[in-house]
């Protein structure tokens, strides 16, 4: 991989973006040409991790190149090929980093999962994929064992931090594989194979598949590591996403492992706790800090003013827009701005902004190195200024690296991304007279609370089938401190009355049916939902209600 930029600073932002060029060769292996290449050092840490009881370990790049060829060693003598798909879901243990970092090595496509899916979610998960393993911990072991009657093509199950009947011990398999990988098993990867599988939620039918090939996330986030997060090989990094999503591949994995930084990873079941978060930057020294703004609006509301945050250099936001008073608070408090960024599952970061460059607070910045990204008109051409249109990326003539392959078995799904020589995000923004780029809106009706992306037909779906409900429709609700809530309007079957406590049980129906931060925060019983004439629900009608009556109550 070679970069044609002066990548270590992008203080000047015009001339980066201009020069700035990847050049994706053939063959390419995160694993072995990237991660590795930092283990030749047998002191560089890679990894701070601290538990939920206090206990650390410190890991080295030689720890996780040495660990990551035992996990190829192991899967291999099980009869894992290149091309296998393997399911992973765990918590932020270092176990996660390990698999995923051998999967790679090994040729095997990765499908990582949050540890909050529920046997539904696995069933359909497993059977879209065709996955032929899984890989988890103790406590996820059961919601798959649910799954497994419905999944005959499971040959393997792997878990880690225990033992149970029926499952290979992870620990037992990895401890006794080699260290080093012979040329008889290691495997050549080219840069277009596919690597990851991710799942993304829409707003009709169940998540599709995203695809993405070991140049689009490995080599295509390191405009997302150089440049949006400044990370530095000395930096110690922590991201606060879970590791069954996207983000954790921007700012947990690809990111910081690109430039060499060391990760802060803390293992954490429990609530989010702002105070705690603050102990821990200030214990630990991390000097860079990645939330999403609802993690950012619960520590401006506590008192944050005694923490020690000198060794804290770098601040950045994802994931939903962030607020602009939010932005000032923190900046008040700590001397830092947070940096807002943008992209998606499908792509690395699309747009950001850069440390050097002025931050217009509120706005999500300037396109990234790399791409073309624009704000769209009906036509397809680049809007006018302060004209609000569809976030469009260039493909033509030349695709990004950092984009995904496409939605996985799924073509129509592709071909409707694309509008000519564009891909569409789905989002709706505006760009002003000085190119930043200003968040309006989804274009689909896909909610985002508190960082997750939740499809409505999902939950719709699981509300049907409580026998109380006839049909619903499912909308996202403004919320200050999620940025958007769940609501849901629920016609009721004939004879039965809409009260307090069956709007708990719905509630609690849907917890234990999908995902629990799925479930509708608020339901309201209605008598009819408003519908076009073909008899398609119009949730925008129902969403700018909901947007109006937000307004209304906060003007």
């Amino acid at each position: 991989m070679s970069i044609n930029a002066d990548t270590a600073n992008i203080g000047d932002y015009e001339t980066t973006y201009r020069d700035f060029k990847l050049e994706v060769p053939e063959f390419y292996n995160f694993g072995y040409d990237t991660v590795d290449k930092w283990g030749e050092d047998p002191n560089h840490r890679a990894m701070l991790w601290v538990d939920e009881d206090g206990s650390e370990r410190t890991l080295s790049y030689a720890y996780f190149r040495d660990r990551s060829n035992q996990v190829v060693n192991a899967l291999h003598s099980l009869g894992m090929r290149k091309g296998d798909r393997v399911m992973i879901v765990m918590p932020r243990v270092p176990e996660w980093w390990e698999s995923l970092l051998g999967m790679i090595k090994s040729g095997i496509i990765a499908l990582p999962g949050t540890t909050q899916l529920t046997p539904k979610d696995i069933t359909y998960r497993l059977q879209s994929s065709r996955a032929r393993a899984i890989i988890t911990d103790v406590e996820n072991a059961p919601k798959f064992e649910e799954s497994l009657p419905d999944c005959p093509g499971i040959d393997f199950r792997i878990i880690v931090g225990g033992q149970r009947e029926g499952w290979l011990n992870f620990a037992d398999l990895v401890d006794k594989a080699a260290i080093t990988v012979s040329p008889e098993v290691k495997v050549q990867t080219s840069s277009s194979d596919p690597m990851l599988l991710y799942f993304t939620s829409g707003t009709t039918g169940y998540p599709k598949m995203v695809l993405h090939t070991h140049s689009s996330y490995p080599i295509g986030h390191y405009g997302t590591g150089t440049f949006w997060l400044d990370l530095k090989p000395n930096d110690l990094h922590w991201n606060l996403s879970d590791t069954g999503w996207a983000k954790a591949a921007w700012s947990s994995f690809f990111g910081p492992l690109i430039c060499g930084a060391g990760m802060f990873v803390h293992n954490t079941k429990g609530k989010y706790s702002a105070k705690l978060t603050m102990d821990l930057l200030s214990k630990y020294a991390v000097t860079s800090f990645c939330a999403p703004p609802t993690a950012y609006r619960m520590l401006v509301a506590d008192d944050i003013s005694g923490f020690d945050t000198r060794h804290l250099r770098s601040c950045v936001g994802a994931g939903e827009p962030l607020n602009p008073e939010v932005i000032e608070i923190w900046k008040n408090i700590t001397g830092h701005t947070i940096r807002d960024g943008y992209g998606q599952t499908e792509t690395c970061l699309l747009v950001g902004n850069f440390p050097g460059m002025e931050v217009k607070v509120g706005s999500m910045g300037k396109p990234a190195p790399g791409y073309v990204v624009d704000v769209l008109d009906d036509d397809g051409n680049p809007a006018l200024p302060n004209k609000e249109g569809d976030i469009g990326v260039r493909i033509k003539p030349n695709r990004p690296v950092g984009l995904f392959q496409e939605y996985w078995n799924n073509p129509e799904a592709t071909n409707a991304s694309i509008r000519g020589d564009w891909y569409l995000t789905g989002d709706r923004a505006y760009r002003d007279e000085d190119g930043y780029l200003w968040f309006v809106g989804r274009a689909d009706d896909v909610i985002l609370s508190a960082g997750y992306r939740i499809g409505p037909f999902e939950v719709e779906s699981a509300l049907v089938e409580h026998p109380a409900v006839m049909e619903s429709a499912v909308v996202a609700k403004p919320e200050p401190t999620r940025g958007e809530i769940v609501k849901a309007f629920v016609i009721l079957k004939p004879g039965i009355e809409g009260t307090p406590e069956l709007v708990t049980e719905i509630q609690d129906f849907v917890k234990h049916l999908t995902a629990p931060y799925k479930y509708p925060r608020e339901i309201e019983f209605v008598k009819e939902l408003p519908k076009t004439i073909s008899g398609k629900i119009r949730r925008i009608e129902l969403r700018d209600q909901e947007k109006a009556k937000y307004q209304s109550e906060h003007q």
